[in-house]
């Protein structure tokens, strides 16, 4: 009874069209295809927003923002999750192209003293556990890029609570927000900047993404997105006090589409080091992203033309090379899919864990059949849906 009355709320609520648009509007058969799938699966908010030829095409929101069901709309403020990655290797290869950090120079280069010998700060990992265990000397930014430094996602994550090495760095890739942390801390106490400020100016500020940062602001909270778990509860959104390289910023779907546009544009970066960022350049040997230490499999069984690229994840299919980069938490479903052909993305933003089940659909219909590994990112359970013959017209 339960679920019934929750997909017909949702079937009377999404009667109405998308709200606002940024470019064209949306067309037709993405909304209707859009606005019955949230029915169907219950899901509360969804944003998107899709890019074409490196200008943003259209932009939409569907549903609600909190439990008082005020609506989402193009400017309310979402969680970026680990889309915040992305960003960041962005802002990276800024520095990179700048001179001021070699990607395969070791990070001990660049910190005044030992890794281990620095004690242990909120924020940021318990690097004093890596005593004694000099392999923190092979890390370079590249490694910890790649996702490759051989920690386990989280320190907190493993059993002990202790930071460790499960494999010598670069050796394979098993996904880690440790490492992306480390190379925040290398930039913040090797090389003395301060990487919300970097980021606001070198991204946010470039792009016009006026309701975006690295912390929380108060105005966020006039129109703000709480989020649904899997199990439909309400959730409050976090105001994040500290800057996270892994996965502090927060957003909106209107923001994002400026980013992703500006991206496929080159804006920023000079052609040799996008392309760098891009091209992927360590295979991908699990069956999945999650979890992130599993058993690689033997190359006869991995996913073709698969790989890891700098803070985005690498593939290629039927229309040639592309990239995506997903973002998740307990109430928290977010992605983003570039082809590299046409310039094009797709961007989704959700309030409900619940709409990870749709974004498989909502591509195929935009983009047409991309090669996107699904059951990679999110498990054999997720199964994405046959792209239509012909995908949504372009505008």
């Amino acid at each position: 009874m339960r679920l019934a009355l929750s997909i017909l709320t949702c079937a009377v609520l999404f009667q109405s069209p998308a709200s606002g648009s940024e470019g064209s509007a949306v067309p037709p058969p993405i909304d209707r295809h859009v606005r019955a799938a949230m029915a169907q699966a219950g899901v509360q908010g969804l944003a998107l927003a899709v890019i074409d030829e490196g200008k943003v095409a259209y932009t939409a929101s569907w549903g609600v923002r909190n439990a008082a069901r005020q609506p989402l709309t193009l400017d309310t403020i979402m969680y970026g999750a680990s889309l915040t990655k992305m960003v960041f290797a962005y802002t990276v290869m800024q520095l990179v192209e700048e001179g001021k950090l070699g990607l395969d120079e070791p990070i001990a280069r660049y910190l005044p003293k030992p890794l281990p010998d620095y004690p242990d700060e909120p924020g940021y990992g318990p690097w004093s556990h890596l005593a004694g265990d000099e392999r923190w000397r092979k890390l370079t930014p590249r490694i910890l890029l790649t996702h490759s430094s051989g920690f386990a996602n989280f320190a907190f994550v493993e059993p002990d609570g202790r930071l460790r090495f499960h494999f010598d760095p670069g050796a394979r890739y098993a996904y880690s927000g440790e490492g992306l942390i480390l190379l925040q801390f290398v930039l913040e106490r090797g090389l003395g900047l301060r990487l919300g400020l970097e980021m606001q100016r070198r991204v946010f500020d470039r792009f016009g993404m006026a309701n975006t940062s690295m912390m929380w602001r108060p105005d966020f909270a006039a129109n703000l997105a709480d989020g649904w778990s899997a199990e439909g509860k309400v959730e409050p959104h976090d105001e994040r006090s500290r800057v996270r390289a892994a996965g502090s910023m927060d957003t909106t779907i209107k923001d994002m589409a400026r980013f992703a546009a500006g991206f496929m544009r080159g804006d920023g970066l000079a052609p040799d080091k996008r392309a760098e960022m891009l091209r992927p350049q360590l295979p991908i040997t699990t069956a999945t992203q999650f979890p992130s230490l599993q058993p690689e499999l033997p190359p006869a069984g991995r996913h073709p033309a698969l790989g890891a690229a700098l803070g985005v994840v690498g593939f290629s299919g039927p229309q040639g090379p592309g990239f995506f980069k997903g973002g998740h938490n307990d109430t928290t479903g977010n992605m983003l899919v570039c082809i590299e052909r046409g310039r094009r993305c797709v961007v989704l933003l959700a309030n409900d864990v619940r709409a990870e089940r749709l974004f498989p659909g909502i591509v195929a219909r935009v983009l047409g059949e991309t090669g996107m590994p699904w059951t990679w990112e999110y498990g054999p359970q997720l199964q994405a849906e046959p792209a239509p013959a012909t995908p949504a017209a372009r505008p």
